[in-house]
């Protein structure tokens, strides 16, 4: 991979990891179609450009740390308020009140759930990574759940699911393996990641800021934890082929500036209930891989 790959694909990673049409299928497409125009890529379901896209999303969790790091500190700074305080003792029947520890330890919970899915279910997804049709039909999927999402209000979460809308301390460990369990089913390409997680918080009642927050801040450990189990699978199996330190490098960086932008426009959007325009656009681009054979290699 030359750099001028890594840099293209580094801008496809930082467009596409907030806004909720799903990363890794445009990803996926845009490798395929540059392996069909002749340029030496591995396959999308190879270990080390699978590798290489997880180091892109890496370099998007920069992107939440420079958007969302007021609320970073913020939940941190709670965490030691709570130890002051000792809210952290159950035996002072207090540690229900410790909203941030317990936040943190729910976000905790989110992960583990999607580790435990995500590896017992590693085989049949990676698979899916080289089937552009299948990609196709979980982008018709994520359209449908943004586009629900933007109907989702306080109003309407009571009448039909009997709860308002939650925030931080009213969050449970049954919404925390829910959200777990929808962020596991996003590694599937095609399945929007913050579309996935935003569309289960707020179908169990949880608010739009708070949503977002969870959604996104649960990316960080999830994703810091893949690449790092695939890096170990990697280097203890064939290597990293063509692709290079430096090319790595320039995926990285460039997924985190462009990345920076587009968190900060979905934020936005996410708060005036404005998903809907990218429910058109994945079903758009649905259309076009199954009439065209956008993204579908020939001849392999």
């Amino acid at each position: 991979m030359n750099l001028l790959i890594a840099l293209v694909l580094g801008i496809v990673q930082g467009v596409f990891m907030f806004v909720p049409v799903s990363s890794t299928s445009h990803l996926v497409l845009t490798q395929t179609w540059l392996r069909g125009q002749g340029y030496e890529l591995p396959s999308p379901d190879s270990p080390e450009l699978i590798l290489f896209d997880l180091v892109v999303h890496v370099g998007t969790l920069v992107s939440v740390v420079i958007v969302m790091g007021d609320g970073l500190k913020e939940l941190w700074a709670g965490v030691r308020d709570d130890r002051s305080a000792g809210r952290l003792s159950r035996g002072g029947g207090t540690f229900a009140e410790a909203t941030s520890t317990r936040l943190i330890l729910l976000m905790v919970l989110s992960v583990a759930v999607t580790g435990v899915l995500g590896l017992t279910f590693q085989g049949p997804l990676t698979r899916v990574f080289g089937a552009p049709t299948l990609v196709a039909t979980a982008l018709v999927l994520t359209g449908a759940m943004l586009w629900w999402t933007d109907a989702m209000t306080p109003a309407r979460s009571g009448r039909r699911l009997r709860f308002g809308w939650r925030g931080p301390g009213e969050i449970t460990v049954t919404v925390a393996v829910l959200v777990g369990a929808a962020q596991a089913a996003a590694l599937v390409p095609g399945i929007s990641r913050s579309g996935a997680t935003i569309f289960a918080a707020l179908l169990l009642g949880m608010q739009r800021t708070m949503a977002a927050r969870y959604s996104f801040y649960v990316a960080i450990p999830t994703i810091l934890a893949a690449t790092g189990v695939q890096t170990l699978q990697v280097a203890l199996g064939e290597g990293f082929g063509d692709i290079s330190w430096g090319a790595m490098a320039v995926g990285f960086v460039t997924a985190a500036v462009v990345g920076t932008a587009a968190l900060w426009l979905v934020l936005r959007l996410l708060e005036s209930a404005r998903f809907r325009v990218f429910s058109l656009y994945v079903w758009a681009l649905a259309a076009t891989v199954l009439l065209t054979g956008l993204g579908v290699e020939h001849g392999t």
